[in-house]
């Protein structure tokens, strides 16, 4: 089955974002919407796909959940596949879930010289609520050069929790302050509202591009 993809930004950008979805929104959620509208304005072109069962519950009855993330990992790679070359660097990435199983994928799809880098977007680096449910080991070791923007309080992994974890020196983490797992902050509390940490998030992605892909 051939991977259907919702494109934004400037077809001639020369940066390529590849992101799927969380586990229980699709690809055109609020969140994901909004993050794309600011990576697009920042000059990425970003493609967005869904995994099978997410695009299932736009034409069945009832809702399928989320199978585990390595079910679905050929599901990305097949995502690459079908996206085809493109003009400059490849990122792979996603919202929580969809980031979790880009990571799963990227060291091989790194070393194949198939994309520059990885893009997570409130990694889910535990369940809420069971801190110790690690969802790291692959993480320690990792090749591929990677950004994870995380807001301060999301339930899935908060800074006291990440820096204890080993992550691989590939890896930088963009905290953004009082962020929930949709990097959502409260405004009255942080001073900050979602679209300034979206256009932080955008700025942040072009400058760690300049950095491993200049």
């Amino acid at each position: 089955m051939t991977t259907s993809f919702l494109f934004d930004g400037p077809e001639d950008a020369r940066v390529t974002i590849l992101l799927a979805h969380g586990a229980g929104a699709p690809m055109d959620s609020a969140s994901m919407n909004a993050t794309t509208k600011a990576l697009a304005a920042a000059g990425f072109r970003v493609a967005r796909f869904e995994f099978g069962y997410m695009a299932g519950r736009r034409t069945e009855a009832g809702k399928k959940p989320p199978p585990k993330a390595e079910t679905v990992m050929p599901e990305y790679v097949a995502a690459i596949d079908d996206l085809g070359p493109t003009d400059g660097p490849l990122l792979i990435g996603g919202k929580s879930m969809g980031g979790r199983v880009a990571s799963m994928i990227a060291d091989a799809e790194y070393e194949a010289g198939r994309i520059a880098g990885l893009v997570c977007l409130g990694y889910p680096f535990h369940p809420p609520g069971r801190p110790t449910q690690l969802r790291t080991k692959h993480l320690i070791g990792l090749k591929t050069p990677a950004l994870i923007c995380q807001g301060t309080r999301d339930e899935f992994g908060v800074p006291d929790e990440v820096a204890t974890y080993g992550l691989s020196p590939e890896i930088e983490v963009k905290w953004l302050e009082d962020g929930d797992h949709d990097l959502k902050p409260r405004k009255a509390i942080s001073g900050f509202s979602t679209a300034d940490h979206l256009k932080t998030v955008a700025d942040s992605v072009t400058a760690w591009v300049g950095r491993i892909a200049p």
